[in-house]
């Protein structure tokens, strides 16, 4: 449950980390979030919605300054629409409305472990919910249970709050997604095997509901088309050789 933030508005600016600043080094929860994360920009990318300049990045600290204190999280899955600085100088965070634009969808993929992902706390250390909504104010925050395979998203209203996304079904047959205007595609949950790892994944479709594929999948998807139309080749040779000494049966010359 999350508890609504209480208190005036914070008093945010925009600062880059400093040079010296120790970043903590903790580990993923379990192999299957960094897979996942992977995944989701390998069929962005794949599929061509990954415009120049934008970037997506899994555990890498965004940054701002908090009523005079820096508040860095570090969500599991990040799109940035528009990157303006050098990518020199981002190697190890990202302080948005002063390197490039606020990220546009933030992805927190939940464990066993509990952890601060529905939290509005908004003191330091500041809550997740709270960083997201009322600190960057990303417009659309998603919380992917691994185990469960349930995927909740939630978009900024115009009051300010993140207001929960009804999942819709596109086509019959097809699994709850929910529409991400952003990126003009659907995302929704897909059950399968990648990288030796069998279970719900995240996906994207387009808005006609094909599945963007990743590169293994696209790889394999070229592989069979090569051997279909090789197919058809020497079927095509085979059946003209076939009519050529039907022909000659006849004596009939098939190449006069």
């Amino acid at each position: 449950m999350v508890m609504a933030a209480t208190g005036s508005a914070p008093q945010i600016t925009w600062e880059k980390l400093p040079d010296d600043f120790v970043l903590p080094d903790d580990p993923v929860d379990n192999i299957a979030q960094s897979a996942i994360a992977q995944a989701l920009s390998d069929a962005l990318e794949q599929g061509g919605c990954l415009p120049t300049g934008a970037l997506t990045l899994t555990n890498y600290g965004l940054c701002a300054t908090v009523n005079g204190r820096l508040a860095i999280k570090a969500p599991d899955w990040v799109y940035i629409p528009a990157v303006t600085a050098p990518l020199a100088d981002i190697e190890r965070s990202y302080t948005p409305n002063l390197q490039g634009e606020p990220p546009l969808i933030v992805l927190e993929f939940l464990s066993s472990t509990e952890g601060d992902e529905y939290s509005a706390r908004p003191r330091h250390p500041l809550g997740k919910w709270y960083f997201y909504e009322q600190v960057l104010r990303v417009p659309v925050y998603g919380l992917f249970d691994v185990a469960a395979g349930t995927l909740e998203v939630y978009r900024l209203g115009d009051d300010g709050r993140y207001q929960p996304l009804a999942p819709q079904t596109p086509e019959e047959g097809a699994g709850d997604r929910v529409w991400i205007e952003e990126l003009n595609l659907w995302l929704g949950v897909w059950t399968g095997q990648r990288q030796n790892r069998t279970g719900p994944w995240l996906r994207w479709w387009t808005e006609a509901g094909e599945l963007l594929l990743w590169g293994t999948e696209q790889a394999k998807a070229e592989r069979q088309r090569a051997e279909t139309e090789r197919q058809r080749a020497e079927d095509a040779i085979a059946r003209a050789e076939h009519l050529a000494e039907l022909l000659r049966q006849q004596g009939i010359d098939p190449e006069p």
